[in-house]
């Protein structure tokens, strides 16, 4: 049988053209790479700005508005109080929960980056306050957003490989420097808070709720995981999911039904390639690139629901985000992993 090839230049999404009724004015808590990521994406997302930034570190706030423009902040208060719609959180997992608190007790909705918080319990307590502000909180969950993600979901509605019951994906990598913030214990950093989120998303979006999970996970010397692996069993069936910082991991995805088989290349949470092989022999090729960075499709999603005065992502529903972080409390649990204050 032979294969086929579907590519960007023959399908089309309504993807960055959507005009709001007015300016979307952002804060950025948090200076580090995935800010300046954020930037690249929210360039390419029309109504949007730059307002106001502030980081911990003087030094990476005043750098990041002389490279975007805003102004730089002394503290959160003088940012929370500055004119902006809503904050992106790009901090780590530490101070995520106190960070989306305070912003949505000020009036401003919350883009906060994957984990939303390092615990279930934080990330109910955000929800509630989220609620009775009547306010949106998105995690910042990217890969369903990519033109790639949104066109395997639509051509396996027409030509599907059965009811998925088989997924498996993982990421491990071997080169960060040794005084990498996902190596501290006090930030609440590893290998299950730091990369594991994505496979936990991808378990949960293509097999549902999770129903159990075994878990094994090593330190290597350091206070947090360096390596963790583990298996859940879902509604809809089974994943087998790894994470890690000292061996090099492939960053591929398999999704399996019984009809055939799904390969998301590397790297599959910023997907631009898949292969659909089907059981009679057929192939199908996905070839979907992304523009800048990729965070811009997430950032669209986030303003459109803002001018339409949602309060939860049909997406990354506040429930997705709820079953992705007991996933990996339940994974730390397994492993020992305890942060301070748990």
């Amino acid at each position: 049988m032979g294969s086929r090839n579907i590519s960007a230049s023959n399908k089309t999404y309504n993807i960055l053209h959507q005009t709001f009724n007015s300016m979307i004015k952002f804060g950025i808590i948090g200076c580090g790479r995935i800010s300046h990521r954020f930037m690249q994406g929210l360039k390419q997302v029309a109504d949007t700005s730059l307002t106001a930034a502030w980081s911990r570190r003087a030094e990476s706030v005043n750098h990041f508005v002389d490279l975007y423009g805003g102004t730089a902040c002394k503290s959160l208060d003088e940012l929370l109080a500055s004119d902006i719609d809503a904050v992106y959180i790009a901090t780590l997992p530490d101070s995520h929960a106190a960070y989306s608190i305070a912003a949505l007790n000020a009036g401003k909705h919350v883009l906060c980056e994957k984990p939303a918080t390092v615990n279930l319990s934080q990330l109910d307590d955000v929800l509630k306050i989220a609620r009775t502000k009547g306010l949106l909180f998105m995690e910042g969950m990217k890969p369903p957003f990519f033109p790639l993600y949104r066109s395997l979901k639509e051509y396996l509605q027409t030509d599907p490989i059965g009811p998925e019951g088989y997924v498996r994906a993982g990421s491990s990598v071997a080169d960060l420097s040794p005084d990498h913030p996902n190596f501290s214990y006090e930030l609440m950093g590893g290998a299950l808070m730091g990369i594991a989120p994505y496979e936990a998303f991808l378990a949960l979006d293509w097999l549902g709720s999770m129903t159990g999970l075994q878990a094994m996970g090593r330190f290597s010397g350091k206070q947090v995981d360096m390596f963790a692996t583990f298996q859940t069993q879902h509604n809809n069936g089974y994943a087998q999911l790894y994470c890690g910082f000292d061996l090099h991991g492939k960053g591929d995805a398999l999704i399996s039904g019984p009809l055939g088989h799904v390969t998301i290349h590397k790297n599959w949470w910023n997907p631009a390639k898949a292969t659909i092989e089907y059981l009679d022999g057929r192939i199908v090729e996905l070839d979907e690139p992304f523009t800048a960075g990729g965070l811009n499709y997430e950032i669209e999603h986030f303003c459109e629901l803002i001018c339409k005065g949602q309060t939860e992502s049909p997406i990354i529903t506040h429930e997705l985000s709820r079953q992705m972080i007991t996933m990996l409390d339940e994974a730390r649990k397994q492993i020992g992993l305890k942060f301070k204050g748990e």
